[in-house]
């Protein structure tokens, strides 16, 4: 959480001195937001800001941490009270509201040519708007299809699934077997974490969310894509708390060996490996979410976040050279376990790889297929009606074709 600072020099010092002691006389102070769920943990984001800090002693940071579902509001409206925050972590799917909201600084000038190389093509859409440049991408990731090796092989299944129907049917011999009771775990609790799940169908299935300036997630592989969800659902072979389930849900009943698979982002690789915590370690497999037969080979959402300096900032520069700090190939590949670097040359590096050999394999393919949630200034309200269409549909209260066809009437768009 943030610091209070005290208003006499003597309390300034001393509380500075607990948040961070070679900290305490620095110069300038800057607030950042962080998310406090999935990707680097609180940990390591701490731990790379002491770095900084030993490395920058006139500049101090402070760090808050919000879930992911109040990133978005926390950072607007704390720009609305004209103070807050100089660095803020953000979604892929803000940049076009947050451009045109002037919420962020434009930092085109700012991007060498060093950075344009270096970075995977494919991270750079998380930081774009109309051209421009509204910060650097930090978080690069999508979700994979993660699978109890052992469940499998007690099925005699040999291999992972393919293909979405290739999947379900897995599903139902681990079903049928008595190996597990629920399959298939997701995270569809009515948040932007279904429209994730939503979208990686939506990639297999070649939908398309807009098209021509209007919704078209209610025709061809948009409408596929749902149907898809609500059959999975019904069956008996997805966990019926999915529909309120976020990723650490997820996370939580694959590791206690309660799921054969679930979807979930790149983090769970190494958490769900970890002994300490998890009842599955040594048995967890990873491969790209699967494709649909004569559509597509992988599927993936593309749900990277950048770190952006906000325009009401009193301190760009310090803040720019912390976001510098935080995204430069040395830190990401010292931090590489629970997210993957930005760096394409990092990918060749023993000290990302080992030990994550499968995961880097899935992600070589999954981050080359990443499939973009719409970009629009009013995506907020799409990502709302969405979700309401999911929820409504897995509950039986409408059709998939009804709901999807409501939410594209009250998309904004």
């Amino acid at each position: 959480m943030l610091k209070s600072i005290g208003k006499t020099l003597l309390g300034a010092v001393f509380l500075g001195a607990l948040a961070a002691p070679h900290a305490a006389f620095a110069d300038t102070k800057i607030n950042a937001l962080f998310m406090a769920q999935a990707a680097y943990s609180e940990a390591d984001v701490r731990a790379m800001t002491e770095a900084f800090q030993k490395a920058n002693p006139d500049i101090s940071v402070n760090l808050e941490f919000v879930p992911y579902e109040g990133l978005h509001d926390k950072t607007v409206l704390a720009q609305g009270s004209g103070g807050g925050y100089d660095v803020v972590l953000f979604d892929v799917i803000w940049p076009a509201e947050y451009a045109t909201n002037n919420v962020l600084v434009d930092v085109s000038g700012k991007i060498t040519d060093d950075m344009k190389k270096g970075v995977l093509p494919g991270a750079w859409t998380t930081v774009q708007y109309d051209g421009k440049y509204y910060g650097m991408p930090w978080i690069l990731d999508t979700k994979y299809l993660f699978y109890n090796k052992e469940m499998l092989e007690k099925a005699g299944i040999k291999e992972p699934p393919k293909t979405w129907e290739e999947l379900s049917a897995d599903a139902k011999i681990i079903k049928d077997k008595g190996i597990v009771k629920e399959p298939i775990a997701w995270s569809w609790a009515q948040a932007e974490a279904a429209i994730c799940d939503y979208t990686t169908l939506v990639s297999a299935y070649g939908g398309d969310f807009i098209k021509d300036g209007k919704p078209d997630f209610q025709n061809g592989g948009g409408l596929d894509a749902l149907k898809y969800m609500v059959d999975s659902y019904k069956s008996g072979l997805t966990n019926p708390n999915s529909k309120e389930f976020l990723e650490e849900d997820v996370r939580k009943v694959f590791e206690n060996g309660d799921a054969a698979f679930a979807l979930n982002w790149t983090y769970m690789y190494n958490m769900a490996n970890d002994p300490k915590d998890s009842k599955v370690a040594g048995k967890v497999g990873v491969v790209p979410a699967p494709g649909v037969e004569g559509k597509s080979k992988v599927s993936a959402v593309n749900g990277s976040m950048g770190l952006g300096v906000t325009t009401a900032s009193k301190h760009p520069d310090e803040a720019w050279k912390y976001i510098v700090f935080m995204t430069s190939q040395k830190v990401q590949n010292q931090y590489a376990k629970l997210s993957l670097p930005i760096w394409a040359s990092s990918y060749e590096d023993p000290a990302v790889t080992k030990g994550q050999e499968e995961l880097i394999a899935a992600a070589k393919q999954g981050l080359a297929a990443m499939y973009p949630r719409p970009t629009t200034p009013k995506y907020q309200e799409l990502s709302a009606a969405l979700q309401q269409a999911i929820q409504e549909s897995l509950l039986g209260q409408k059709s998939p074709e009804d709901a999807l066809k409501e939410a594209a009437e009250n998309s904004g768009l």
